[in-house]
Formats: C-alpha cells, structure tokens, sequence
C-alpha cells in the first residue's frame, strides 16, 4: 500500500448553530485507499464528507488535498476541488429534465470545456462500464433506484476525480438493488480509486475498506484494518455499535 498521503483533515470542527458535530477530528487517507466511515447516525460522517468537498465550511482544522490544496481555505475556487473530489449522495440528484447521457456530459462540457463530441464520448465509454448504455437517452424517472444511483456515480466519474467520495449511497435503494450499486464501487476500488465512503453495510465495509474508521460524536475514536475493527475493536463503544449494527 502506498504511503503518499492525498488527504489529510486535522482538527476539524463544524458545529450547526450551537451543535458541534465534528469535534477536532482526524482523518488520514492515502493514494488508492479506501476507507469506509462507519457509526451511527449523527455522528458526523455526512459532515465530515461534505466538508471534504467544500459544500460546508469548517470552524476550526485544515482540509489537505494532495499536500498543496487547502479546501478549507475561504479564497479556495470550489470548482477548483471538485474537478478533483467527486462527491454521490444517497439520492441521486439527477436533473429531471435532461437524459442520462446529458446529466452525464453536463459537468465536463461546462466545468472543463471539453468539446461535446468528446465529452458524448466519454460518457458514452463510462455508461458502457458500468452496464448503462441502452439508458443513455432515457430520462431518470425511467430508471430503476439502482441504475439512478449508477448513473450519479457515472456522473462524478464524468470529471476524472482523484479522491470519491460516498455518502450511504445504499440506504434509499431497495435491498435487491444494493449489490448493482456496490459492485460498482468495488470495480472503483479494484481500479485504484482513492475512496471515502460512509455506509451501513458493514459485510461490504469489511469486504472492500483498506481502513475502517468508527465515528461517535464527532471524532474518529478507533480506526484500523477492517479484521481489527470488526474481528477485535478496542473501545468498548465500537463493539457496543457493532453488536447493535450486526445483530
């Protein structure tokens, strides 16, 4: 595994009116990592995920992408970031009223300027990747929760982002539905992508994280290899969650 680091969040606090939920929190990731964010609700993963690509501000701490971007700089330029950290959320955020392909294409035509018979190609190449390349003209409201949420992740793909961030893609899909969208994931992850993902599924946690860090109010209390955290975690309030998460 390599050791070049290509995020690194120190002392990162946010709090939502007088609610702080990150709380000086740490958070190393290094190049073709993935690492999985788990804890129960409300503590701080989504924060923490959208701090990451500037889509909140933070009170206190210092985002560090590549050792020379600091997102948390106030005069940093967001587009500037997310060329480099593509984000896909639980839904799907899709534009209703463009086609797959355009929803796909929209990012790289007016972000990068890249000329629209490229552009169409590439989006083209990522739809056949990920098995979607008959949807490329239908609209979103013709597609399955699964294939929409394929097609987000085709969407960020779009931009070519050094770092992807995951936030609990999973958790409006139907059961049936979750293991199209987590094998795209693992495609990710056996291509090299660094990766971010908080989620609830704790088999694919254990199955694909290079680290899997435990969030509670705020912090990163235990971190480490998916076995130790799972197969012998050292804080009490890790195995109390994990008895409650695994049954």
């Amino acid at each position: 595994m390599t050791t070049q680091t290509l995020l690194d969040a120190k002392g990162v606090w946010k709090s939502f009116d007088d609610h702080a939920v990150l709380r000086g929190l740490d958070l190393e990731v290094r190049l073709h990592q993935a690492v999985v964010l788990i804890g129960a609700s409300g503590s701080g993963k989504s924060t923490l995920l959208r701090c990451i690509n500037g889509l909140e501000s933070v009170d206190a701490g210092s985002i560090i992408l590549d050792g020379d971007i600091e997102v948390t700089d106030p005069s940093i330029d967001l587009d500037k970031i997310r060329r480099r950290i593509g984000i896909v959320f639980q839904s799907y955020n899709l534009f209703p009223h463009m086609t797959v392909i355009d929803n796909v294409m929209l990012s790289p035509r007016k972000v990068t300027k890249t000329p629209a018979g490229q552009a169409r190609d590439e989006a083209m190449e990522l739809l056949r990747r990920f098995g979607l390349e008959t949807k490329a003209d239908e609209y979103p409201d013709r597609l399955s929760g699964g294939q929409a949420q394929r097609v987000a992740i085709v969407r960020a793909l779009a931009m070519q982002p050094e770092l992807m961030l995951f936030d609990e893609i999973t958790s409006a899909l139907d059961p049936l539905l979750v293991g199209e969208v987590l094998d795209a994931v693992r495609e990710l992850k056996l291509g090299g992508l660094t990766i971010v993902m908080a989620t609830h599924e704790m088999g694919f946690a254990r199955e694909v994280a290079d680290r899997v860090c435990f969030l509670k109010e705020g912090i990163v209390l235990e971190e480490g290899p998916p076995e130790q955290v799972f197969g012998d975690p050292m804080h009490e309030q890790t195995r109390e969650f994990l008895a409650r998460v695994l049954g």
